[in-house]
């Protein structure tokens, strides 16, 4: 592959073709030079035809150096550019691998969520089809509204039945108390009566006497 297939870039591609002429232009220069016997004194056409030659080549050599001066400041603004660009690559891949740790650490969240034992897994609750039927508006509920209102309904029933654990055991409470009270009034009813015994039994042996 020739250079000129390699160099793409429209500045360089002119750099090297002025290099080429200005090679072309000192052979010929060396040729002209070459040709002239050194045995007699160059002629004064001979010598303009040399300074012709030569303001020739210095005018591709000047070029040169003007496309060797743009091609420094190319290659310094692209090295510029370049670190800049490197800079900004390291940062997006710093940012990359930043979401890759928060990535990993959702999933490990998420996986540690779903893998959790939740309580509401134990839980009696209604079944589905039965829920669904006694509450029309959760028909069209997905699974996860339709678990939190199933538990929701858990709760209320339980709460339901919590108060009527409490009044039951407020009424057996009461009974109870009634129970013992009556206990001690016939206790005391039994003290009072064996008294009465007690005192009725002086006159029960004087009514034997007398018969």
């Amino acid at each position: 592959m020739t250079v000129n297939a390699i160099v793409t870039d429209p500045s360089l591609k002119l750099a090297l073709e002025t290099s080429k002429q200005a090679c072309d232009q000192a052979t010929a220069l060396l040729d002209l030079v070459s040709g002239h016997s050194s045995s007699s004194p160059p002629s004064q056409d001979f010598q303009l035809q040399i300074s012709r030659q030569q303001k020739l080549l210095i005018a591709y050599l000047a070029q040169l150096r003007g496309f060797h001066r743009d091609a420094q400041f190319g290659a310094r603004e692209t090295k510029t550019l370049t670190a800049e660009a490197r800079q900004e690559v390291d940062r997006l891949h710093l940012q990359l691998q930043n979401l890759y740790y928060e990535q990993r650490h959702l999933q490990g969240e998420i996986a540690g969520c779903e893998s959790y034992d939740h309580k509401y897994r134990t839980l009696d609750l209604v079944p589905v089809e039965q829920f669904v039927a006694e509450h029309q508006e959760y028909a069209d509920a997905d699974e996860t509204a339709l678990t939190i209102a199933r538990i929701d309904n858990e709760h209320a029933e339980r709460l339901a039945l919590e108060e009527q654990r409490q009044g039951l055991l407020k009424k057996k409470q009461g009974l109870i108390a009634d129970n013992k009270k009556r206990k001690d009034d016939l206790a005391n009813l039994d003290k009072d009566l064996e008294k009465f015994i007690d005192a009725a039994k002086p006159i029960q042996k004087t009514f034997e006497k007398v018969v």
